[in-house]
């Protein structure tokens, strides 16, 4: 049996480090953005593509990147694009105009696709089986502090310095990183394969596209000739990039990796997972910021029951993986995750935050549960020498199921709103509810209407984590002895 790394512990640090500062940034910029616009002088079109630049880039970029990090070095590619994630952040702080920021956001996003298959690459390498799990699950916390800390990281950083400080504060971390990287992570690589310049093109044109897809759906709805000109491109360009890499001998992504059930249930059931969860932040901090009245940052603490669920459900989760196995942790959790959002979906302004919390403890202990499983088996299934490929695909399962949760959810939150006000209420005020806030005698009505719409949208997202949970229990299998470590080929490590 090969000897385990003696720096694991640490290089885990590290690589929790790299997931925290992508995570935290894509959340601090949800407040910073307010400010950022009236001192820049920013039009809602600037905004916008602020927002969407990076996760254009990003997504677009991913199985690109994962590619790379298996040919040339987990290291290397991470240390690299952690460079380049601090230098625009460096850039973006010192913005003078929305150009120069909306750059900035773009180098990030190549940055930010470098880092995050490197990050679950180097970890599967580093840790064997035994390890795996509790490893796995320490990333996953962080990654789950990240998304719920960074909106009360940004709304403290701009109440004592300003928007810049958002950006800034990724350019120590960022450093830090690279130095731990450099003393503490061995190298590690596949074997070596001949480029696939052609799929790489096809999978940035398409995952793009497709992005592109998802966010204009929800503005302009599904007839707009951009949101049909993007799905036209995303759809020759996956189709494209489908059919090239079954031909090429050298894929950059092996489709092969879907028959494998294990891969396939996880990769679905956490699609079907992350678009119930995709609008959970969208939907619940517009409820408790304009229906019960709290500050971006107290809602950003109210999910903090949330954070410290999930925490304790992945150490748990971790040491019950290890008896009963993925399957049953994975199908569990997810139950749990939907048994939430049926709660969450009867919340009123009346009960106070003590029930609240509790319906978020409760999705926070489920998706502990959950998610470090659903990856566990579908990362179980990915060789190591196409480690990086693998923690590609994971990261844009998500990625994608996050953002058609949030066109999804956001369509039938906007569409159950509209419904609920009255025939005589303004356009615009029947679509949002800042809008109709502002609206003479309607405030009632419109507070009243947002949280029917969020009962709805809330059903709905329990009914898409239940389809996922049935997924789970009907294609997950928990690998046997037959499938361990000793008889994998190892990945190529060097110092």
């Amino acid at each position: 049996m090969e000897q385990r790394h003696p720096r694991r512990w640490l290089i885990l640090i590290v690589l929790c480090l790299s997931t925290l500062v992508l995570v935290i940034d894509n959340m601090v910029l949800t407040v910073a953005v307010p400010p950022l616009a009236e001192d820049l002088g920013a039009t809602a079109q600037d905004t916008q593509w602020i927002l969407d630049s990076y996760i254009l880039v990003f997504a677009g970029l991913l199985l690109t990147a994962g590619g790379l990090s298996d040919r040339f070095g987990r290291r290397k590619i991470m240390i690299i694009g952690l460079a380049l994630f601090g230098a625009s952040s460096l850039l973006a702080t010192f913005a003078a105009d929305p150009v120069q920021l909306i750059v900035g956001r773009v180098v990030m996003g190549v940055g930010g696709a470098l880092v995050m298959p490197s990050t679950l690459s180097i970890l599967i390498t580093v840790f064997d089986d035994a390890e795996r799990r509790k490893a796995m699950a320490a990333w996953s916390a962080v990654a789950m502090v990240g998304l719920v800390g960074g909106p009360v990281l940004g709304g403290a950083l701009i109440a004592w310095f300003w928007w810049g400080a958002v950006f800034l504060i990724n350019v120590p971390i960022a450093v830090l990183a690279i130095i731990a990287a450099l003393v503490l992570m061995p190298e590690s690589k596949g074997p070596w394969q001949k480029p696939d310049p052609f799929g790489a093109i096809l999978s940035v044109i398409g995952m793009t596209a497709l992005v592109g897809t998802i966010i204009e759906l929800p503005r302009n709805g599904l007839t707009h000739p951009g949101t049909l000109i993007a799905g036209a491109v995303a759809v020759l360009g996956l189709a494209g990039f489908v059919c090239w890499e079954a031909r090429t001998p050298s894929p950059m992504v092996p489709l092969k990796l879907f028959r494998d059930r294990n891969f396939s249930g996880g990769s679905l059931s956490l699609t079907l997972v992350q678009i119930g969860n995709g609008g959970l932040l969208l939907v619940l901090t517009q409820f408790l910021q304009f229906v019960l009245g709290y500050s971006p940052t107290q809602a950003g603490l109210a999910f903090i029951p949330m954070a410290v669920a999930s925490l304790a459900f992945n150490t748990l989760g971790a040491a019950l993986g290890q008896k009963v196995g993925n399957r049953a942790c994975a199908v569990v959790g997810m139950v749990l995750v939907a048994a939430a959002f049926g709660l969450l979906a009867t919340v009123s302004a009346e009960e106070g935050f003590a029930m609240l919390a509790f319906d978020l403890a409760l999705l926070g202990a489920g998706a502990g549960l959950a998610q470090p499983a659903a990856i566990a088996a579908l990362m179980g299934a990915v060789p190591p020498e196409q480690a990086g490929v693998g923690s590609a695909l994971n990261d844009t399962i998500q990625q994608m199921g996050a953002a058609l949760g949030i066109a999804v959810l956001g369509s039938v939150l906007s569409g159950s709103f509209a419904a609920a006000m009255p025939a005589s209420t303004p356009e615009p005020a029947r679509h949002s509810l800042p809008d109709a806030l502002v609206v003479p005698g309607l405030a009632e009505t419109a507070r009243d209407a947002f949280t029917s719409a969020l009962s709805t949208t809330f059903l709905a997202s329990a009914g898409g984590v239940l389809v996922a949970a049935v997924v789970a229990f009907g294609m997950l299998r928990d690998r046997k002895a037959e499938t361990s470590a000793e008889e994998r080929p190892a990945p190529v490590l060097s110092n």
